[in-house]
């Protein structure tokens, strides 16, 4: 089976002329959007400008709220977390569960509502608590006709990659329920800029609760399968890049070329 090609774009900086003598590092913007594993909605070719907002502390903060002051007059703003990178702890160590009795609350419902914003706003298709900071077992994903649109007719056939409904999973786990495997390119938002190629299952099964702490069980295949085995992975603190095919790994610009010489060849196995 050929190479499947993505539609994929990168994102370049632009230099920013600071109003101090020294120059300040470039302000990046997004141009268009990536269009990947985790980044599925339409390019947007108007660029719009974002600040990176973190819950550290950063030699920037301050300058940040005296910003937030000057245009609010001193109204409160709501900061939306940002994805955390590779190389943070937290993406590299086992969350921990949900207590049952904190399902409810309202710190546990405000970072799912947390997530699912920064997931659609990404835009992306599934993300995971430690994905902003946060060592929890919770986990959101959400395919849509208009995501999958946006990609060539022939890869979302050859992931059989279907459309469905937001799903919040809190304490997930995960177990396959078939020997088949295929091999796809995945992204991450925690390694931006990157792919590579990475053996899942088709078939999953998927037990947990949902955010009012009821019991939920998904039975999933094709690249729904492919997402809730790419976020379970995250709860276990595992990346994509710990199970790729490692010659495949390759920066976005580069997504298309032909893989090297003795690699497998994507679709399913």
């Amino acid at each position: 089976m050929e190479s499947i090609q993505r539609f994929t774009h990168r994102l370049l900086p632009i230099p920013v002329t600071g109003k101090c003598i020294k120059p300040v590092k470039p302000t990046p913007f997004r141009a268009t959007p990536f269009i990947h594993f985790h980044q599925t909605r339409k390019p947007i070719f108007k660029p719009t400008f974002y600040f990176r907002l973190t819950t550290r502390r950063s030699h920037s903060s301050s300058a940040t709220v005296r910003a937030g002051w000057l245009l609010g007059l001193g109204e409160k703003k709501k900061i939306q977390p940002e994805t955390v990178k590779a190389g943070d702890p937290v993406l590299h160590e086992p969350a921990r569960e949900v207590p049952q009795e904190e399902i409810g609350s309202e710190r546990i419902q405000k970072i799912i509502d947390d997530m699912v914003k920064v997931m659609r706003k990404a835009p992306g298709v599934g993300l995971a608590a430690p994905q902003i900071g946060i060592p929890l077992k919770i986990i959101v994903l959400e395919d849509t006709k208009e995501y999958i649109s946006y990609a060539p007719k022939e890869e979302t056939k050859a992931q059989d990659r279907r459309p469905f409904d937001l799903l919040v999973i809190l304490n997930p786990k995960l177990k396959s329920k078939s020997n088949k495997t295929a091999l796809f390119f995945e992204g991450c938002l925690s390694v931006d800029g990157y792919r590579a190629v990475v053996e899942r299952h088709l078939e999953v099964e998927v037990t947990g609760l949902d955010r009012e702490g009821q019991p939920i069980k998904v039975d999933a295949s094709g690249w729904q399968a492919r997402i809730l085995q790419h976020e379970c992975d995250h709860l276990d603190g595992t990346l994509y890049v710990d199970k790729m095919v490692r010659r495949t790994f390759r920066t976005v610009e580069n997504l298309d070329l032909p893989l090297p010489i003795g690699c497998p060849k994507l679709g399913v196995l």
